[in-house]
């Protein structure tokens, strides 16, 4: 390392100078030296915060939630086309997280989805598709709509009782009847709010649990809609 100055007796008493062209080499060196350690330092910042990314960000969004816009109008008027949802998928659907062959798991499903959820699932004809409906029908169920009204069959009400839609279905809005559809176990009957613009269980049948993606959390955008359910 070099010394701009340096200063001490020898024996004859005299100081001892360092030359100025080992002074200019000597403050190159330490500007090297500082810019080296720079670009070090940054490049070192930048790998922390891709594995922070990787511990947290990638389980968070491989695990917990997934952002959805929504197309369409059948779940009008309570989610409407281009609007920004967030779904909970943890404990809803099965994960798997492989990151080595020595490091992976699995994890099934299990919280309860309750009638009148609005989840997110794989349309059962064509799992690349995506689909949002709130569930009208539990397993072991048997639903029926008659004179505009849904009717739910099950062992607590085995004759059946009219389901208060009140909540969310708009005033005046037409069902169109139905024959009495039972419900396997592991099933769920699924409908739009829009029921008339809506393709739901009228249609492609129950929706099998093993489609399930998620339940919807909140509703992010517009920012004046924001919700949580």
């Amino acid at each position: 390392m070099f010394f701009t100055f340096c200063r001490g007796f020898t024996g004859k008493g005299e100081a001892k100078i360092v030359m100025p062209e080992y002074k200019e080499a000597s403050e190159k060196s330490q500007e090297t030296e500082i810019e080296y350690l720079g670009i070090g330092g940054l490049l070192l910042e930048m790998v922390k915060v891709f594995l922070l990314a990787v511990v947290i960000i990638i389980p968070v969004r491989v695990f917990l939630f997934q952002p959805f816009f929504v197309q369409g109008s059948s779940m009008e008027p309570n989610f409407e086309d281009g609007q920004y949802l967030v779904i909970s998928e943890f404990g809803y659907k099965q994960t798997s997280f492989d990151m080595t062959r020595r490091f992976r798991f699995t994890v099934d499903p299990f919280k309860v989805i309750n009638r009148q959820d609005v989840i997110v699932f794989r349309y059962p004809k064509n799992p690349e598709q995506f689909f949002i409906k709130r569930v009208i029908g539990l397993s072991g169920e048997a639903v029926e709509i008659r004179r505009g009204k849904v009717i739910i069959y099950n062992r607590v009400h085995p004759d059946g009782f009219v389901l208060d839609e009140s909540s969310y279905l708009a005033l005046g809005t037409l069902t169109q009847d139905m024959a009495k559809t039972v419900i396997h176990d592991y099933e769920y009957y699924v409908m739009g709010d829009n029921r008339m613009f809506s393709y739901d269980s009228r249609a492609f049948g129950p929706l099998n649990k093993d489609k399930v993606i998620g339940r919807v959390l909140l509703r992010a955008w517009p920012v004046e809609r924001f919700s949580l359910y």
